[in-house]
């Protein structure tokens, strides 16, 4: 077991101010997140009908951003504790019913170091703590796809097994815990985001139901885009010659015509269906946020994402984004940077939504969100599975309110 999971947080020698939890409508299951950027898998839960009473974060941008979009998003505004993790005290929130967040994914991440737990951004024993202190009715942590490569297998593992024991060294079982491979294109979101859940709810209230299924697929896509031409219908367009379908479309085009059957799921969202309706970037846009940032060189390894399939995954970039991730490919051929309006649009935020700080800081909250509409789906199958077990006794009994 790794030592590290269970290391010393600096909390006893900074601690934060004590809060009192909001008060909460009958509906509404209660939230705290650590690591919560700009505010991507708050909107999702939000969605979800979770209420923040809490959201931790470090990045000063970040916080003024969450203070700006969630100051009316919900019934009462969530504090936000703009710290470091490791200083706050989570015993406050003692018994909530969610605790959510991504801890940072630099250390797993294919395009760092992949130091993994030797990396002092390594903040897992952080998550572990806010569940170790609070006990929370479930939890829902993020992060890159790096964290299931076998390198990372043997503390990926621990990770886990720690969790099953609420974060304690006894051995006993205390949550149920999944870990679960997600694609947020599957989910809605026009955008190629390859994630992983490490999702766990508390055994005496209940058990894990499977991860719900994906809603969208490239199947349906290929099929709106080459056999029914209705995806260009939809966009005004003339439907292109077979000479532009890529490779990969082709493949899933073949399949396709064998078969004749047209798939069930909805198609995966592209860049052009995000981008509906915000026309031509310009200082004076009707979308806030939709302001131009110029056009950028293509060249091998550097290429930005087509108008017609979903998006590259945004990065963050702290030293630059390398491979194109954050610029689209226009019809004529040229590669502009995506506007702020257009990176939220890919992370699935509201057109209200817009991070502050600079362009780079701004793109730098965006490019760490976790995209909402995986949030919010993550989020549904929380909630339908901690309201189940006081519905269930609500019917039996008269003594306990029902949510």
């Amino acid at each position: 077991m790794s030592a590290n999971l269970f290391k010393r947080s600096n909390a006893s020698k900074n601690p934060s101010a004590k809060f009192v939890a909001l008060p909460c409508s009958n509906d509404k299951l209660q939230c705290v997140e650590l690591f919560a950027g700009g505010g991507g898998m708050a909107t999702g839960l939000s969605q979800a009908g979770f209420q923040h009473v809490a959201l931790a974060e470090f990045n000063n941008h970040a916080c003024n951003t969450l203070r700006v979009h969630f100051a009316h998003a919900q019934e009462a505004s969530p504090e936000i504790l703009e710290d470091d993790v490791r200083c706050i005290e989570w015993a406050q929130f003692s018994g909530i019913d969610l605790v959510a967040g991504g801890p940072p994914c630099q250390p797993f991440s294919t395009g760092g170091l992949s130091a993994g737990e030797n990396d002092d951004r390594d903040m897992w024993p952080e998550a572990i703590r806010a569940v170790r202190e609070i006990q929370p009715r479930a939890f829902l942590f993020e992060n890159v796809k790096g964290l299931l490569r076998s390198s990372f297998a043997a503390y990926l593992e621990n990770i886990v097994a720690v969790l099953k024991r609420g974060g304690r060294p006894s051995e006993a079982q205390v949550y149920e815990v999944a870990v679960i491979p997600v694609n947020a294109a599957d989910y809605g979101a026009p955008q190629k985001r390859e994630r992983v859940l490490v999702a766990g709810i508390r055994r005496d209230v209940g058990s894990l139901a499977p991860f719900p299924a994906a809603t969208n697929s490239a199947e349906r896509l290929v099929w709106d885009k080459w056999v029914s031409a209705t995806y260009w219908e939809k966009h005004g367009l003339s439907r292109p010659s077979d000479a532009v379908i890529t490779r990969s479309e082709s493949a899933i085009l073949r399949t396709l015509v064998r078969t004749r059957q047209e798939p069930a799921s909805q198609p995966w969202q592209t860049c052009r269906d995000g981008f509906s309706g915000l026309g031509e970037p310009s200082q004076v846009a009707h979308v806030s946020g939709h302001v131009p940032r110029g056009f950028s060189k293509q060249y091998p390894g550097h290429t930005g994402s087509t108008l017609d399939a979903p998006a590259k995954a945004l990065k963050a970039g702290v030293h630059g984004v390398p491979g194109g991730e954050n610029m689209v490919i226009l019809d004529d051929g040229r590669a502009r940077h995506f506007t702020l309006r257009e990176a939220a649009r890919l992370q699935g935020m509201p057109d209200s939504y817009l991070p502050t700080g600079s362009w780079s800081q701004a793109m730098r909250q965006l490019g760490n969100a976790v995209p909402a509409p995986l949030a919010a789906v993550a989020g549904a199958w929380l909630a339908q599975m901690l309201k189940q077990p006081t519905e269930i006794t609500a019917v039996h009994s008269n003594s306990r309110t029902k949510r």
